[in-house]
């Protein structure tokens, strides 16, 4: 009988995530029954909102110890007890951190064949689409506007910088770390980036260099001190997609944004959260303009895979600490085709 590896949750983490709070074992693999998949899991998205997921119920139930590690993940359909699904299919759905997973077919999505498969999380997926829909959608971005993006090195912000160089706007980046600043700007096509861990010169210095007259879109990924910092810095009547909080998930909470409702009421700002699922009924834009924009050169896809199950642990605690550019996976599983 097929054996099934999987990571679990051993405890929910006190403070920072490590990898002593996940474990591995080894099941038999069972089969789907009725209106169900199994599903042979080949790539895993990792994300911060993972982190989130482990301090209780969001846009999601909330995960606990002795579960499975959940994730977003694409895999090949083994067994089908579904008319909607065959086996070989390649499909979208909470697989979670394991080699094998029964799913509920109505929560699962059939997805289009492309290669590489990696730009259906990508480009195409979760990150991509993320991007486009939070900028493009929420608080909309012009030509000569300037855009500000933090966590600009991520799998999301890479994207959102892009997107708004395209559409004519200055892109000005926030990221960790002089050589990281720099890839933004060299490889990417920032106009700037800043170094939120510049110790010599603080944030918000850096941001009234850069932006003196103000910044007319934020595209928050990070929350907290950041997230201060640019409220200041926009303009009257500025716009704000509040995507994420990394830097609020892991570790003990923190206080903060201060100035808020004052700062919105007095820069009349529109600050506005949103989730990629809001927007589905326009994936299709995203679709074409995001393979458009890859196939003609203007924006560059940026993946950091990393092989194997077993790695998954160390690479969510990585990407918590920001160690990835672009968006960061799992291959658990080499592409059938």
């Amino acid at each position: 009988m097929t054996r099934n590896r999987r990571i679990l949750i051993r405890e929910l983490p006190k403070g920072n995530l490590t990898t002593e709070c996940f474990t591995t074992d080894e099941v038999d693999v069972t089969d789907p029954g009725p209106g169900q998949l199994l599903v042979r899991t080949l790539l895993l998205s990792q994300d911060a909102a993972n982190r989130a997921w482990m301090q209780g119920a969001t846009y999601r139930d909330a995960i606990e110890a002795g579960q499975v590690m959940a994730s977003g993940g694409i895999g090949e359909v083994v067994a089908s007890k579904s008319d909607a699904f065959s086996p070989g299919d390649i499909v979208w759905g909470d697989t979670g951190w394991q080699e094998y997973a029964v799913l509920e077919a109505r929560g699962v999505q059939k997805l289009k064949s492309h290669k590489p498969l990696s730009h259906l999380i990508s480009l195409l997926g979760v990150a991509g689409k993320t991007a486009y829909h939070g900028l493009i959608n929420v608080p909309g971005i012009h030509a000569g506007e300037t855009l500000l993006v933090s966590a600009a090195a991520g799998s999301v912000g890479s994207i959102v910088g892009q997107i708004g160089r395209i559409k004519g706007a200055r892109v000005i980046g926030i990221a960790g770390g002089e050589a990281k600043c720099r890839w933004v700007v060299d490889e990417l096509g920032f106009d700037a980036c800043l170094d939120y861990k510049d110790t010599g010169t603080p944030l918000p210095k850096q941001l009234g260099a850069a932006c003196p007259e103000g910044v007319d879109v934020y595209f928050d990924n990070t929350g907290g001190d950041i997230l201060q910092a640019a409220l200041f810095a926009m303009r009257q009547r500025g716009r704000v997609a509040c995507c994420g909080a990394v830097s609020m998930y892991d570790g003990k909470p923190r206080p903060g944004p201060y100035g808020v409702p004052g700062l919105l009421v007095v820069k009349r700002l529109k600050m506005e959260g949103f989730i990629v699922m809001d927007y589905a009924h326009l994936d299709a834009d995203a679709e074409h303009d995001l393979s458009m924009w890859a196939a003609d050169g203007h924006l560059k896809v940026v993946e950091d895979i990393l092989d194997g199950l077993e790695q998954a642990p160390a690479g969510l605690v990585g990407l918590l600490a920001g160690e990835n550019r672009g968006k960061r996976m799992i291959r658990v599983a080499p592409d059938p085709n």
